[in-house]
């Protein structure tokens, strides 16, 4: 299970990392060696993005790998081929993310099942809310999937508690409004909303939207259990090529 791998490598670690990637950007063969390169910095657990052309969590740089991606010919079937390899490959847990049309084309109990035959964990869908997911649900758990939902700051403490009722393996806080890639302000504000979201589950919390350098990952210690690297990882690769990823993430954890 998702959350037994996390809290036994927490054992070790006071903080975790997960790292972000758009499937086919550059290229899938550039994706593999990005992946390579992540996992061999030590990254704990990865987000294996499924483009689509209105992905409407994320910023600008996010949105330009998607939209890269898919003129490059990326399809649902290669994503899944390409994760099965990754998952045979790596020994770190891989996640889905992308957006609910994706899976309601494909058919969300097929594609649940083709998460499973692939060694996938689990899923992160942000614009699906549980109280309309109840296929989705259902076919997580047909395939011991961990649907993984999300908190904001502006989410109120009766619907964070709520969301954590469906919610296995971790719950994702996101940790302003607004899109990916922005900045962030790590932030005694921050400290407080993330003191509510504790309150609201006892799984595993995770905090994404502008971890951008080892001081936001020193801040999040103690208060998250997994810090969430992005958009900056891509600006990186965009200005300063995949041998750079390396470096970058061993430097988050110092």
């Amino acid at each position: 299970m998702l959350e037994t791998y996390i809290r036994e490598q927490l054992r070790q670690k006071d903080i975790l990392l997960m790292t972000h990637i758009v499937l086919g950007y550059p290229s899938f063969e550039a994706s593999f060696e990005i992946i390579r390169s992540m996992v061999a910095a030590g990254v704990d657990l990865m987000e294996l993005q499924i483009p689509f052309s209105e992905p409407i969590a994320d910023g600008p740089v996010i949105l330009h790998a998607n939209q890269k991606s898919l003129a490059a010919g990326a399809k649902v079937s290669r994503c899944l081929a390409f994760a099965a390899e990754v998952v045979r490959t790596f020994p770190i847990p891989f996640l889905f993310m992308s957006y609910y049309n994706i899976l309601f084309r494909h058919g969300v109990p097929r594609f649940a099942a083709a998460m499973e035959a692939a060694g996938l964990k689990g899923a992160i869908v942000p614009d699906l809310p549980p109280e309309e997911g109840g296929e989705y649900l259902k076919s997580m758990g047909d395939h011991n999937l961990a649907p993984i939902f999300i908190f904001a700051p502006t989410t109120p403490q009766e619907r964070m508690d709520y969301i954590a009722s469906f919610a296995k393996g971790f719950v994702y806080c996101v940790a302003r409004k607004g899109v990916t890639g922005n900045a962030t302000d790590f932030s005694q504000e921050l400290a407080v909303y993330l003191s509510r979201c504790r309150r609201a589950t006892s799984l595993p919390l995770a905090l994404g939207f502008g971890v951008q350098d080892k001081n936001d990952v020193d801040f999040l210690k103690g208060k998250v259990d997994i810090a969430v690297i992005g958009s900056r990882t891509i600006q990186i690769i965009d200005r300063q090529g995949v041998g750079a990823v390396s470096g970058f993430i061993q430097g988050l954890r110092g």
